[in-house]
């Protein structure tokens, strides 16, 4: 044991200097400054570029010839990481690194400043009174005529013998640190939101019922998030359409299931009005064509899947084929461009037949082709992100502590010395305010013979 104590004594104080420096390191404004504008930044270019897309995605819309802006390219933005910014390393180490130095600068700075300010000291002597901002010296005047006066301007006050002390604003001094709290808890939510959550999409027919799969980008312990228990199913999927045949709004009506196939929770969402269930939000998205249902003459019905079309740029069209012979060696082609229920039909030579409704026949080839049904498909964008209750709770902390941060935290020392009675103050802010309402003090006491400010 003997010798070992000197061995700790030896380590201990190399340590301590090395700590000390790192804390001072952590708390200087300038590295929170530079800290907080990258993180801006990089959210800033994770909002810009689109997040979580596919490899054949990023190679469209960023080639490498012409590169945009001259360098990004779509193997840049996968080196980097640029595709999904806020769960790379570099990002999630930047929130650690600032969540640190607010903290260092809560303990070293916000901390001790409030510890001060709830500690009070009496003033003993007259001359302590001429370092104050505001001060004067009255040739009449008692503490018991200033503690009522200081009480209707709501100040607590600390008296004992001659000397008295007034405060009030405490709030002022817990504000800043309210904000710490608040950002450090923004900061831990958005990181438990990176590591634990998910995204995904999926396109399901009206009538289907899916699990989540397809998941596009998530967090390494996301697992847990992702529903295995339950499922979505697709109960119908409908458009409206303006009078002149514009998308107005289009609908899925949801219900989610458990593997019984029993109906735990339902409801019809639309834009801006989401699916929430245990955690995940299934938002509408997007809207396709799966397929159409047809029967030639008194045949059984039949599903024929449709796809969408290439048309470069010309806008939505989805398209299938139809045989008219047992043999397949003649068919027609169908395309629909919406869900209002019109269909072109075109031969093998890629002319056009004619256009016809759903519930509506067509004679080809001796062969009545009858439409019965466009099937629409709902696109969802479903998410989990288990930070986002931590991400409110810290804006509320936020917001409350930067209100709180615009109280003045103000101080009133008196002395009673002989026949000189002395009074003085100072606040941190709002400081005209102040010299005012001491002012109104000292005009209700008596006239101030000599004001020091």
């Amino acid at each position: 044991m003997n010798l070992e104590e000197p061995v700790e004594r030896s380590l201990f104080p190399n340590l301590k200097p090395v700590f000390r420096r790192s804390i001072k390191i952590l708390a200087d404004l300038r590295l929170a400054i530079v800290l907080l504008l990258a993180i801006a930044l990089f959210s800033i270019s994770g909002t810009v570029i689109e997040q979580g897309q596919s490899l054949a995605f990023y190679q469209a819309n960023y080639p490498e010839h012409p590169a945009l802006f001259g360098f990004l390219t779509w193997k840049v933005l996968l080196i980097a990481g640029l595709d999904h910014v806020y769960r790379t390393w570099w990002f999630l180490s930047l929130l650690v690194v600032f969540g640190s130095s607010l903290t260092a600068c809560s303990f070293t700075r916000q901390i001790p400043t409030l510890k001060a300010a709830r500690r009070w000291n009496y003033y003993q002597k007259s001359k302590q009174f001429s370092k104050l901002t505001l001060s004067a010296e009255l040739e009449f005047g008692s503490l018991n005529s200033l503690e009522p006066l200081l009480q209707e301007k709501n100040y607590k006050i600390f008296r004992e013998g001659d000397s008295l002390y007034a405060r009030k604003g405490i709030i002022g001094r817990i504000g800043p640190i309210i904000v710490h709290i608040g950002m450090l808890v923004i900061l831990g939510g958005s990181i438990w939101g990176a590591m634990t959550g998910f995204f995904a999409q999926e396109i399901a027919p009206s009538g289907g019922i899916f699990q989540i799969q397809n998941i596009i980008d998530a967090g390494p312990f996301a697992d847990r998030q992702i529903p295995k228990d339950w499922a979505v199913k697709v109960n119908r999927f409908w458009i409206d359409y303006t009078p002149d045949g514009a998308i107005d709004q289009f609908y899925s009506d949801l219900s989610v299931v458990d593997r019984q196939g029993e109906e735990l929770d339902r409801k019809t969402i639309y834009v801006n009005q989401p699916l929430r269930y245990h955690g995940v939000t299934l938002y509408q998205t997007n809207w396709g064509i799966d397929a159409v249902k047809v029967q030639l003459n008194n045949s059984p019905i039949f599903r024929l899947p449709m796809a969408q079309l290439k048309t470069e740029g010309a806008g939505r069209f989805w398209g299938t084929w139809v045989p008219t012979k047992p043999d397949l060696s003649d068919g027609v082609s169908l395309v629909a461009r919406d869900l209002q229920g019109i269909l072109f039909v075109y031969d093998r030579t890629g002319a056009l037949i004619s256009a016809v409704r759903e519930g509506m026949g067509i004679d080809l080839n001796g062969v009545t082709l009858k439409i019965l049904e466009l099937v629409g498909s709902t696109g969802l964008q479903i998410k989990a992100d288990p930070g986002t209750p931590m991400v409110y709770t810290g804006f509320a902390l936020l917001i409350f502590g930067v209100i709180g941060s615009y109280f003045s935290h103000s101080q009133i020392w008196a002395l009673q010395e002989g026949d000189r009675f002395y009074l003085g103050g100072k606040t941190n802010r709002a400081k005209v305010t102040f010299e005012r309402e001491i002012l109104a003090i000292l005009e209700k006491m008596e006239s101030p013979k000599i004001v020091n400010s």
